[in-house]
């Protein structure tokens, strides 16, 4: 799901920032995995899914790969409700603790100024959408599929990494209509969110698309 309307005319710039690792000091969606699966499946996950992390970490394994399954596995036929409230709780009282105080002034200056600023994740909504309202930002990130009050097990739509990060961003915001663009990533997937950009920071430096 997306947050809030998109503003053109009385913003100055457009800022985008990725949230794990560029906002935060570490990835989220373990933290979320852990808080909102119910507990026996949790424990049992463990040693499922052990072969799984060893093969990402060796790179044998794609990230995105990784994270359907272990949504398919955490969330089918548990209640949206449950995984909301979770989702809500790690939104007030572990996101905040994670944030990186330069990166927290950074959004500060742009609101500030008046920018539109969103943050643009491969993140749930469950959580990040709580997050960015009390901080009063706009959001672009994944979901979790629904019906009838029960998660299926599946993303709603596409995984919001990489290409689909840099698609939404266009579908929502009128680009041309800003004076500027800002966005800030710590990784790879981030790098077709950050070639929208006029001002370009990856790691805390500038950074410039491969030619």
């Amino acid at each position: 799901m997306d947050g809030a309307p998109h503003r053109t005319q009385d913003a100055r710039d457009l800022a985008l920032f990725d949230f794990d690792g560029t906002i935060t000091t570490r990835e989220t969606f373990p933290d979320f995995i852990r808080r909102a699966i119910p507990p026996r499946r949790r424990a049992l996950g463990t040693a499922v899914f052990a072969p799984f992390v060893v093969g990402y970490k060796l790179k044998l394994v794609p990230v995105h790969a990784l994270r359907t399954t272990l949504v398919r596995y955490a969330f089918k036929n548990v209640p949206l409700a449950e995984v909301e409230a979770a989702g809500a709780s790690l939104a007030a009282d572990l996101l905040p603790t994670l944030v990186r105080p330069a990166m927290q002034a950074r959004i500060d200056w742009h609101r500030a100024r008046g920018d539109t600023v969103v943050v643009v994740s491969g993140g749930f909504d469950v959580y990040l959408a709580p997050w960015c309202r009390a901080q009063g930002l706009d959001w672009i990130c994944s979901s979790l599929e629904a019906r009838d009050g029960v998660l299926t097990g599946r993303y709603a739509g596409a995984q919001c990494v990489a290409e689909e990060k840099a698609r939404r961003v266009r579908e929502r915001y009128d680009l041309a209509g800003y004076r500027a663009v800002h966005a800030y990533g710590d990784t790879h997937e981030d790098h077709a969110l950050l070639a929208l950009a006029h001002h370009a920071t990856y790691r805390g430096a500038a950074w410039t698309a491969p030619a």
